[in-house]
């Protein structure tokens, strides 16, 4: 009697975390077969991913959310400025557990073409499907996240979430653990809790807790520069169904479509002018990003006539290659309070798998906003997971082991780095107004948008 009072006692007396890695001591903290820290788009996709697959129905998944559960029955009235470009791949993930019918149902705009144009030239490149199917979608970050919470409710029993909670700190098994050592990742929370985990997988963003205790190093490097977001307005209802970006030498800017009257904005450009867009009243943002769109200050008469001479020998060559360019549409005004800013740069680590933990999404990758591949890119991380651990579960292996979980790193590698690769290229040789530069790119352009077959290629690649 006296020693359970006693008990009771220290209870009181210790904080809730004390008393949780107390009571841990007695007995052992709870297994799961696969911890998924960080949740968000990438996160919460593979949450459900691994939900759905019929080989994971005996397993024990927990899904660690710092935020809030979103928790949207339909899109709120006013457009939030964050949106991504969903490619038909990511899409097709999203079907196959049924979050992409909550998006539809909510809002998602189908793009058919995209028009990408050079502000120092006449050069551009078009991209559209000859059977007018959608090439992607814009679809803001919000709505996502909702629709996968919907989906992670309706697998309450398989894949439990915890929301506004996050991991510590971890403690890492050696390989080849001695009988006295625990062969699982040990996890702690915030709120003092231990867990451990046959598998974990780092969702944590770029700034990831998982990848930097795991010691994997990351390559990475800011470009100095912020992408400014924000919600448009256009003078006149249009069909809307294009994606339109213009490389200007600060950077590009790209317009996003939302709706017959609205378009998403995200202008990358230097730290100084993105801080004076943030300061600007609404009539001379909107006069500065009309003016981004359609200023030609930036010609030369050399360049312009130049490439006026190659595209006039080129439709000579391939008379049926050449597309139209298209005029963008003229804003009218922005949405108040819709503008932000955020910081660009790149990164990618070394290793997106170690035993027993495993890097999806921008935990293992960061790049340029210029070509909407972010969360694609993640969402491929997802899928490629997601298959392996499928086959793993199939077979009764162990889903942390190294085996089938460097076939997902390989997997990724291959896709991943020629794409940042691209982009970055693509970053650097159009933020320079140097004449050689210019007419490069121009010439390169030029031949790339009346070249049918690689335009493809780039589109097949970019849709995955």
């Amino acid at each position: 009697m006296r020693l359970n009072r006693g008990m009771q006692l220290v209870n009181r007396l210790l904080p809730a975390g004390a008393r949780h890695r107390l009571a841990s001591t007695a007995a052992s903290p709870p297994l799961y077969d696969v911890v998924i820290s960080g949740g968000g788009m990438v996160g919460g996709a593979l949450g459900c991913a691994l939900g759905f697959d019929p080989h994971f129905e005996n397993k024990k998944i927990l899904l660690l959310e710092a935020g809030q559960r979103k928790d949207l029955d339909k899109a709120p009235e006013m457009y939030s400025n964050r949106v991504s470009s969903i490619s038909p791949g990511s899409a097709t993930l999203l079907s196959s557990f049924g979050a992409w019918d909550h998006i539809c149902n909510m809002r998602c705009k189908p793009f058919r073409r995209m028009q990408v144009w050079d502000a120092c030239s006449d050069a551009l490149i078009t991209f559209e499907t000859d059977d007018l199917e959608d090439m992607g979608y814009i679809v803001e970050n919000d709505v996502i996240v909702a629709a996968l919470s919907r989906q992670l409710d309706l697998l309450a029993g398989r894949v439990e979430v915890a929301y506004r909670c996050r991991a510590v700190g971890y403690t890492w098994p050696v390989p080849y653990h001695s009988s006295e050592s625990s062969p699982w990742v040990q996890i702690e929370l915030s709120d003092g809790r231990l867990l451990q985990t046959k598998l974990l997988i780092g969702a944590d963003g770029q700034n990831s807790l998982v990848r930097g205790s795991a010691g994997i190093q990351n390559v990475q490097w800011r470009y100095d520069q912020a992408a400014v977001v924000a919600t448009l307005h256009l003078s006149e209802a249009t069909e809307n169904n294009v994606s339109w970006q213009r490389f200007l030498p600060s950077g590009p800017v790209a317009l996003l479509p939302l709706s017959d009257m609205c378009s998403s904005l995200v202008w990358s450009t230097s730290l100084e002018q993105a801080s004076q867009l943030q300061e600007m009243d609404e009539e001379s943002f909107v006069d500065a990003v009309n003016s981004a769109f359609w200023s030609n200050e930036s010609h030369s008469d050399l360049i312009d006539s130049a490439g006026s001479i190659f595209r006039s020998a080129l439709s000579l060559l391939m008379p049926s290659g050449s597309s139209a360019r298209q005029l963008p549409p003229s804003v009218a005004r922005v949405d108040p309070k819709s503008r932000a800013m955020f910081p660009l740069g790149m990164g990618h680590a070394t290793e997106y798998i170690r035993y027993r933990v495993a890097l999806i999404g921008d935990a293992a990758h960061r790049v340029h906003p210029l070509a909407g591949q972010g969360v694609n890119m993640g969402f491929g991380d997802v899928s490629s997971l997601a298959q392996q651990l499928s086959k793993a579960a199939f077979a009764g292996k162990d889903l942390g082991s190294t085996r089938h979980l460097l076939e997902y790193e390989t997997e990724r590698q291959r896709h991943n780095l020629p794409m940042m690769a691209a982009i970055d290229l693509l970053k650097r040789l159009y933020s320079s107004k140097n004449a050689p530069f210019v007419l490069l790119r121009t010439l390169g352009l030029q031949a790339t948008n009346v070249a049918s077959p690689v335009k493809e290629q780039i589109m097949a690649f970019a849709s995955k």
